[in-house]
């Protein structure tokens, strides 16, 4: 029985720190934000796939962007792949904000630069 407890307590545990995980509230879905900028990274890894982006600043300073998209597994079902982006390319995105003004967000479309949609991130 005790150890019915324990186990039970243990998952409860690692459930709860899954949910925290999974959690977009780090993210301002009530905004969305359109960046241009030139692509430094692209992580095609888990648990979550990133866009490091650089992005001209209104005095025309570099600034970079993390960009969090979904897992690979979702992204590739969506068309996205370890090749879809290339440091030294430049890309428009719309995304979330992070609601504490850092910069970064979730990506929500991605396209080049002459408009041509990069997969869904969704």
């Amino acid at each position: 029985m005790i150890r019915k407890i324990g186990f039970a307590a243990a998952l409860a545990v690692v459930s709860a720190g899954a949910q925290a995980h999974h959690s977009g509230a780090m993210f301002d879905s009530t905004q969305t934000v359109t960046l241009a900028g030139t692509v430094r990274e692209f992580q095609f890894t888990n648990p979550h796939c990133y866009i490091q982006l650089v992005v001209k600043n209104a005095q025309g300073q570099d600034e970079e962007w993390s960009l969090e998209m979904a897992a690979p597994m979702h992204l590739l079902r969506l068309g996205w792949h370890k090749s879809s982006l290339k440091p030294g390319e430049r890309i428009n995105v719309k995304i979330h904000p992070l609601r504490d003004g850092s910069k970064g967000g979730q990506v929500e479309q991605a396209s080049t630069a002459d408009g041509k949609p990069i997969g869904s991130p969704a």
